[in-house]
């Protein structure tokens, strides 16, 4: 938002403070009160742009007049107000127009000629010619004539100030560029520059949201492929891979088949030799027997 320093300049009794009062607050002084200094501000939008403009009414009265040169060094913008049914009041714009190009060491400074009190027909002593004939020798400077009582053309005159300074502006940057064309070059090249940097970042922001979106898609495919699989890798293996993990995995299971036989062979010959074992150890039970039958005998023969 852009700041404006407005001056308001006239002789006493023309209705400066009531043309300022009216565009800041909208509303009407009917009684005069002489000012010595008072600052108003107000944010306007002009041209779709939006700015605060600090409006300084000034005194009129011949014993302020001194404080008018430290107005004029800090506006930026002025009206020069005088009143229609007071022919003295234009003379005295004379002098402050030319005080001010002194002060401010310009032929251009951008201000508008407003001609009040034109609702008070019966007391005009300046025609609406007299203001163009002024506005005209000043170099066409805008001219005006108001009404602070019923409104006219009251936000038209401060609209149009605004205006002069946006211009202005615009202008000097212009001028200040054809002077050092280095320091447009530069001026461009920055912009370029800024350019770059943001299509770079929002290139970056793309190609990081590209690359979540396959993250994401992959791990949502990794999901379906194991949930449908169980026993299988989510991952798929190249075919060399594949088959050499397959050689691998067929003489790993017929070298424990091989194992398995081995083990079955032994667990055979040790349950034969149990078997011929358990014989040996019946048949001798059995002979034993037979002897001690034989003994019996042999001794009950004795005795007889």
């Amino acid at each position: 938002m852009r700041d404006y320093k407005l001056v308001v300049l006239g002789a006493g009794g023309v209705g400066k403070s009531c043309l300022t009062v009216q565009f800041v607050q909208g509303i009407y002084l009917d009684s005069y009160d002489p000012t010595i200094e008072d600052s108003y501000r107000k944010t306007i939008e002009i041209d779709n742009k939006i700015f605060d403009l600090e409006i300084l009414d000034t005194a009129g009265v011949a014993q302020f007049t001194a404080m008018r040169e430290l107005y004029i060094k800090s506006g930026m913008g002025f009206l020069l107000v005088y009143s229609v049914t007071d022919k003295q009041s234009l003379d005295e714009l004379m002098a402050l127009r030319e005080q001010v190009l002194r002060i401010k060491d310009s032929s251009r400074v951008p201000m508008v000629l407003v001609g009040n009190k034109a609702d008070l027909t019966d007391e005009r002593v300046i025609s609406v010619e007299d203001g163009i004939t002024v506005s005209s020798k000043w170099g066409k400077v805008p001219f005006y004539e108001t009404s602070a009582l019923l409104r006219s053309n009251v936000d038209e005159v401060f609209v149009d100030l605004v205006r002069q300074l946006i211009r202005n502006e615009f202008e000097n940057v212009a001028k200040s560029e054809m002077r050092n064309p280095s320091l447009a070059n530069l001026s461009k090249n920055e912009s370029k520059i800024s350019t770059q940097s943001r299509n770079e970042r929002n290139g970056d922001i793309n190609n990081n949201s590209n690359s979540n979106n396959l993250r994401n898609s992959g791990s949502k495919t990794s999901r379906k492929y194991s949930s449908a699989h169980p026993s299988r890798s989510s991952t798929p293996l190249k075919n060399g891979s594949g088959n050499q993990s397959g050689k691998t995995k067929r003489e790993t299971a017929a070298q424990q088949g091989s194992s398995n036989k081995n083990i079955d062979n032994q667990n055979g010959s040790k349950g034969t030799n149990g078997q011929s074992q358990r014989q040996s150890n019946t048949n001798t039970t059995t002979v034993n027997k037979q002897k001690k039958k034989n003994k019996k005998k042999k001794s009950l023969c004795t005795i007889l």
